[in-house]
């Protein structure tokens, strides 16, 4: 629990410095302009590299052997692992920038063919600036990959907040330019960014690997396991990110606004799947990973701490989805809205944050379920459920997105919130296949139907009071009605769910109390 605490306390962080950063972001762009959403379409190119090769798949296949050679005490074998990683993963990362680089304009016409004119031409100049900032922050994660295994939970977590403060730092200083020329400058914060959160980490991993160096020994064997099991890590990876460029792809077909209404809604929904399914598979990776090594009834250690994890997962998830559903407006407007974001444009987005609701739980479980397979060096399974959920998000997302508009008689920007929901249906399928394939390999998923049930109709009661404080407060400031409307929603989900006995409400209080004592 501590270890999840840790790495949930440094996602927040660095989590709140993200919405500060989208904050400052719509104040200076709005949400229906052309640099926007240029911005946030060339902005996901590049981004895969941190995708496929970072947290994910760095985590996945280094985090295991690594982990393994640190709890049987070979330190000296885990360094020359390690360096030869760090070596491997600098290469096949310059040759790739620099693959991407020259390839940006036909980068741009896949992602985004609804593109023209002056908006695609800045969508290929921020493509190239941001390609080098995205092999940085790739390199920064085989930094976390060495502080995880070495019980370094907070310092790699809250590092991005390094570079979510360079790009905030380039909006308030850059924000008078126009704004095709202030979405540049703020590529480049972001390449100054990844090398400051490569710098925040570098003394710590100096400290707990001395003695580590680059090195290139593709014969050692753990290498060779890393090796081995990152290809279908990595492809997997790769499933999930194409999905993310499908739905890139439809959006640049939807009206202007669309694409940046989606990033500004996934960083919002993305909160709850980093603190309390992210964190949590991450804290377990390395645990699950060290068992399985050393315990000889590995398979039921990792089962209780797989059954431990999702009931966590749930208790915190399940409000969080259907805050995004019956309050969403609330959150939108107090995150987003400031100077040219509008009510409106809150509104949009939460629409869209109300599509996201349907697989928020899934997809969040899913975390956990990929990272128990992965402990236990079954690293096919992620790849196929990955390939039935890209296949099935392509399809809906394509249905919901651009005809079912139309059929409804909904003006077509609607189709964004369609987009997420299809995602959140093929999570759950992804989900299931999950976790029937740990089930065949001896790993016993728990049965929580009845557990998440009363987990929901807590959050339907919570929801309930909250609409009736939001309807009885005057129109006030959006961050002051936020702080009560949300505020007796959460109080009241942890006391219904404290008077239905569950565990995870009395730690959850306990937890609250401890802070306020300290404070």
């Amino acid at each position: 629990m501590n270890r999840a605490v840790l790495v949930a306390a440094g996602m927040l962080a660095s989590r709140l410095m993200g919405l500060v950063r989208v904050r400052t972001f719509a104040h200076y762009f709005g949400l229906r302009s052309d640099a926007a959403d240029a911005f946030n379409a060339a902005f996901r190119i590049p981004n895969i590299l941190q995708n496929l090769f970072g947290e994910g798949a760095l985590s996945a296949s280094f985090i295991p052997v690594y982990a393994g050679l640190i709890a049987r005490g070979d330190e000296a074998q885990a360094r020359r692992v390690a360096g030869t990683i760090l070596s491997l993963v600098a290469l096949t990362l310059a040759l790739i920038v620099l693959a991407g680089v020259l390839a940006t304009p036909v980068l741009i016409s896949v992602v985004a063919p609804g593109f023209v004119g002056e908006r695609r031409a800045l969508a290929v100049t921020l493509v190239r600036i941001l390609f080098p900032g995205a092999g940085l922050l790739v390199l920064s994660a085989w930094c976390l990959g060495v502080l995880n295994s070495h019980g370094r939970f907070l310092l790699s977590y809250a590092a991005p907040i390094a570079w979510n403060a360079a790009m905030i730092g380039t909006l308030l200083w850059r924000g008078g330019s126009s704004l095709p020329s202030l979405a540049v400058w703020l590529a480049w914060g972001s390449v100054v960014g990844g090398a400051l959160q490569i710098l925040v980490q570098w003394p710590t991993v100096r400290r707990v690997a001395p003695g580590m160096r680059m090195a290139w020994e593709t014969t050692n064997g753990h290498v060779r396991t890393v090796l081995r099991n990152f290809v279908p890590v990595f492809f997997s990876r790769g499933v999930v990110q194409l999905s993310a460029y499908v739905d890139a792809m439809l959006a640049s077909l939807l009206p202007v606004g669309a694409v940046t209404g989606i990033t500004n809604a996934q960083l919002i929904y993305t909160l709850p799947v980093s603190l309390f399914g992210m964190s949590v598979a991450a804290a377990e990776l390395p645990a699950m990973a060290g068992a399985a090594a050393t315990a000889d009834g590995a398979l039921t250690a990792v089962g209780g701490r797989l059954t431990a994890g999702l009931r966590r997962v749930a208790f915190f998830v399940v409000p969080s989805a259907m805050a995004f559903l019956a309050l969403g407006d609330v959150i939108a407007s107090a995150l987003l809205q400031t100077g040219r974001f509008s009510q409106d444009d809150a509104r949009y987005v939460w629409a869209i944050l109300a599509g996201a609701s349907v697989g928020l739980l899934a997809s969040t479980m899913a975390r956990l379920y990929a990272a128990t397979s992965y402990a236990l060096r079954e690293t096919t399974t992620p790849l196929r459920a990955a390939l039935w959920r890209v296949a099935l998000t392509t399809a809906l997302g394509y249905l919901f997105a651009v005809p079912l508009p139309r059929w409804l008689g909904v003006d077509a920007s609607w189709g964004a919130a369609g987009l997420t929901a299809s995602a959140g249906l093929a999570g759950w399928v992804e989900m299931w296949l999950l976790r029937r394939a740990l089930h065949r390999i001896g790993v016993v998923p728990p049965r929580l139907g009845g557990f998440i049930a009363r987990l929901w109709a807590s959050a339907a009661v919570a929801a309930l009071i909250g609409l009736v404080v939001r309807r009885l407060l005057p129109v006030s400031p959006p961050v002051l009605l936020a702080v009560f409307v949300l505020g007796a929603y959460g109080a009241t989900y942890l006391g219904v769910t404290a008077l239905a006995g569950l565990p995870e409400a009395s730690a959850a209080a306990n937890r609250v109390r401890s802070i306020l004592r300290k404070k």
